[in-house]
């Protein structure tokens, strides 16, 4: 028993020398950080995506990989399963698993860490008020998983006093990007659709053309901007070395320039207080109030 126990402290010992630390280090420093994507928010942005991928790997002094998946659900369970250390989602998927992703930043839009959905019909609609009356109409949503296109929504059809959303409209379907649902409704393929209105001003900068055909009917509350969150198994060093990257961006010039075709202001320390209220909507779904998310195909 003594020869184990001395053994037990040696290797305790030795792990714990500076030689030990330092290779522990050398090998972190040697793993990419890898940081999950869904074209909900970003899409159409590789050659941005390549230039910010250059920005944080001189920053973190580390490799950057960008992993880019078609949904939320796709990278939250990367993200769950260690597959990814960091991953830039909306809000209710990180609420649905706030127990085990940690709350990394938020980004700074319009002066605040918040953002809005919208409510859109075609520009030449001009007899919608509200999502009562698109009933037997087509709709899209942009993510099942996503508060702005879809949990919001859902809120919006029960405070309407609509029994059976499934049945409310003559069809619904998802998109995966929030810009799809604005072409969507541009081009009258849907006649109403729910999307993030941090998208939907950022392309009015940049597609006037496109937002321009499209009406916002209704805007939400305001709730906490989609964050960026880290998976369960990456260290304190790789998450701060991340954070110390995107807080630090609006402070040097290349990374202003990024920010701006973010249409960002900068990345912040976020408060868990700010996702209460997509909480809430999550309650409501907890308790069979408001539907669980679909599979996210046609309906």
């Amino acid at each position: 028993m003594a020869r184990w126990f001395g053994s037990v402290w040696l290797a305790l010992l030795v792990a714990s020398t500076p030689a030990a630390i330092a290779a522990e280090h050398a090998a972190e420093q040697s793993q990419p950080l890898r940081i999950g994507l869904t074209p909900v928010i970003l899409e159409d942005q590789l050659s941005f995506l390549d230039e910010w991928q250059t920005y944080l790997e001189r920053r973190t002094g580390r490799e950057v990989q960008f992993v880019r998946r078609n949904s939320y659900g796709e990278v939250v369970e990367l993200a769950l399963r260690g597959r990814i250390d960091f991953a830039w989602l909306c809000g209710y998927p990180y609420v649905q698993h706030d127990t085990r992703l940690g709350l990394l930043a938020v980004p700074r839009f319009n002066g605040a860490p918040l953002y809005q959905a919208y409510l859109i019909v075609p520009a030449n609609d001009q007899a919608t008020e509200s999502i009562k009356d698109l009933a037997g109409r087509v709709f899209a949503y942009s993510d099942p998983n996503s508060n702005s296109g879809w949990l919001y929504g859902q809120q919006l059809l029960d405070e309407a006093g609509v029994m059976d959303p499934e049945r409310f409209f003559l069809r619904t379907f998802f998109t995966f990007s929030h810009r799809k649902v604005v072409e969507a409704v541009a081009e009258r393929v849907a006649h109403g659709g729910l999307v993030d209105g941090y998208v939907w001003e950022t392309l009015a900068l940049d597609r006037p053309d496109l937002t321009g055909r499209t009406r916002v009917v209704h805007r939400s509350e305001p709730f906490g901007f989609p964050p960026l969150v880290a998976s369960p198994g990456t260290t304190e060093g790789e998450r701060r070395a991340l954070q110390e990257a995107l807080f630090g961006m609006d402070e040097d010039q290349r990374g202003r320039e990024l920010l701006e075709r973010l249409n960002l202001e900068r990345f912040e320390a976020g408060d868990e207080s700010l996702y209460d209220g997509i909480r809430d909507l999550k309650r409501l779904v907890d308790v069979g109030r408001l539907p669980e998310p679909p599979d996210g195909y046609e309906r």
